[in-house]
C-alpha cells in the first residue's frame, strides 16, 4: 500500500475498530475477576436478604404496642427473647413484648418495627451482655422502621449483572451475594510484542556504539497488562525481512489475537516491517495525521491483526494509547472505549504543525478549574517527558498555536492526587 494518503485520526481509529470483535469467553474464579467483562447474564436464585432483618441494634416490636411512647411517658414492655445476627430465625414475639435484636439478625415474625437502642432506657452498659428483663420505650415507631424486608436488596429470579458489564470490586461483592464462586468473562486478549532495529540491545544487555536500550518493549507490554492483555514479548527483531517474518510466525503458533510492533513502518531503507505484513496480509491504513505518530501501520498478518507503531519512545506510547487501548478494550469485551478527558485552562502557549496533536502536559486541580502546563519539549524520543506528564492536551487537526488562556481538552493518563 504505496498510498501517501494521510487518513484523519477519527477516521483510522474508525476502521481500525471496525475490524475487532469481542473475543470468547472463559471461567474464572469469581474474586479473581475484577476488571474482566461479564459473557453472561447473572440472576439472582433468591432474595437477598433472605429474611427481613433489623437495621439498627434495638428492640424488635409490634408498632402498635408503643404508639404514643415518649420520653414523658414511656412504654415498658417485657423482653421475651435476645436476637443476635446469625441466629437462625427466632420465635414468634408476642403481643405487647419486646426483643433485643442487634443489626442484621432476622426479624421475629409478629414484630413490625425495631425502636433503635438509643430511644430506649438500655444504655447498653449494664456491665454483662445479657438483655434486661425489660425496656422502656422512649418513642413511638411507625409499622417498617428501621425494618429491611426480605428481598430488599435483590429478588428472587431479578438480572442483577448482564452480559457486557464491566466488574468492579462492587460487582463482584454482588456475585458473591448471590453464591457465584465462579464467573463466566470475556477472555483476554493474547498479546505478542516485537521491537525491530539493529540498533536495538536487550534491556540487560551492554551498549555498543550506536546502540539503544529496547525500551519500547517493556513500555508496551506494561501498557497491554494496564488495559487488560496479555503480553508476549517475542524480542528484537533485526532489519530484515527474514527476521521480521519468523518472529510474527512464532507468535501465530501460541494463539496470538494482536500482533504489536514498534518500529519498522516508516519509509527509512531499513523499515522492512510493513512490507513484510503486506506480502503475507494486508495493510488497511500507514499514515496518520497525527504528531506523534504518523507513520503507523494498521492490517492483518496471516488473518491476524497487526498495529506497528512508531520507534520513538514517546511516539509508540501515544499511538498505543490512540489506537490499542481501545481495540484490546473492544477485544476484552468493553463498551466505553473513550479515554477519560477534563477540560483545561492552558497555561502555556503551545505551537503545533498543523497535525492533530497530543502534547505532553501535567494537569493541576486549581481553585477555578482545572490547569495544564507544558512539561518541556514536546520532542518525540524524549521518555522522561512522559514521567513527567499525566495527562495529553489534544491540539484539533489545521490549528499551529495554542495560546495560553485558551481552554482545551486533555486525556488523563493518570489522575491526579487530591
Amino acid at each position: 500500500m504505496e498510498s501517501q494518503e494521510l487518513l484523519s485520526v477519527l477516521e483510522a481509529r474508525e476502521r481500525l475498530l471496525a475490524g475487532v470483535g469481542v473475543l470468547d469467553f472463559e471461567n474464572i474464579v469469581t474474586d479473581t475477576a475484577v476488571g474482566r467483562v461479564m459473557a453472561e447474564d447473572v440472576l439472582s436464585p433468591h432474595d437477598v436478604p433472605t429474611f427481613a432483618s433489623s437495621s439498627m441494634d434495638g428492640y424488635a416490636v409490634r408498632a402498635a404496642d408503643v404508639a404514643g411512647a415518649s420520653a414523658d411517658s414511656a412504654v415498658a414492655l417485657p423482653v421475651t427473647a435476645d436476637i443476635p445476627a446469625g441466629s437462625g430465625i427466632p420465635q414468634e414475639l408476642a403481643e405487647g413484648a419486646a426483643a433485643r435484636i442487634m443489626t442484621g439478625a432476622p426479624l421475629p415474625a409478629g414484630a413490625d418495627a425495631v425502636v433503635p437502642i438509643e430511644l430506649t432506657d438500655d444504655s447498653g452498659d449494664r456491665g454483662d451482655t445479657r438483655a434486661p428483663q425489660n425496656v422502656s420505650v422512649l418513642s413511638s415507631v411507625e409499622t417498617g422502621d428501621c425494618v429491611r424486608p426480605a428481598g430488599l436488596d435483590m429478588r428472587s429470579g431479578e438480572q442483577v449483572l448482564a452480559a457486557g458489564d464491566y466488574l468492579r470490586p462492587q460487582e463482584i461483592g454482588v456475585l458473591a451475594a448471590v453464591g457465584r464462586g465462579r464467573v463466566r468473562v470475556v477472555r483476554k486478549p493474547r498479546v505478542a510484542i516485537l521491537s525491530t532495529g539493529d540498533e536495538l540491545v536487550v534491556v540487560g544487555g551492554s551498549l555498543g556504539p550506536g546502540q539503544i536500550r529496547d525500551a519500547n518493549s517493556f513500555m508496551l507490554s506494561s501498557l497491554v497488562r494496564r488495559y487488560g492483555g496479555v503480553p508476549t514479548l517475542l524480542g528484537i527483531a533485526r532489519d530484515r525481512a527474514q527476521d521480521v517474518e519468523a518472529m510474527l510466525d512464532r507468535a501465530l503458533e501460541f494463539g496470538t489475537d494482536w500482533l504489536l510492533s514498534s518500529g519498522g513502518v516508516s519509509v527509512g531503507a531499513f523499515d522492512c516491517v510493513r512490507s513484510v505484513v503486506e506480502r503475507h496480509g494486508k495493510i488497511s491504513f500507514w499514515r496518520v495525521n497525527m504528531r506523534p505518530g504518523k507513520p503507523l501501520a494498521f492490517g492483518h498478518y496471516k488473518g491476524t491483526p497487526f498495529l506497528g507503531v512508531p520507534g520513538n519512545p514517546v511516539s509508540a506510547m501515544v499511538s498505543f494509547e490512540v489506537f490499542a487501548r481501545p481495540a484490546l478494550q473492544k477485544l476484552s469485551g468493553r463498551c466505553a472505549l473513550d479515554k477519560p478527558s477534563v477540560e483545561v485552562t492552558v497555561l502555556d502557549e503551545f505551537v503545533s504543525d498543523g497535525r492533530e496533536s497530543y502534547l505532553r502536559v501535567m494537569v493541576c486541580r486549581e481553585e477555578d478549574g482545572f490547569v495544564a502546563r507544558s512539561v518541556g519539549s514536546q520532542d518525540s524520543g524524549i521518555l522522561t517527558s512522559l514521567v513527567r506528564a499525566n495527562a495529553l492536551l489534544i491540539v484539533p487537526a489545521g490549528e499551529t498555536r495554542v495560546a495560553a488562556g485558551r481552554r482545551m481538552h486533555a486525556w488523563m493518563l493518570d489522575w491526579m492526587h487530591d
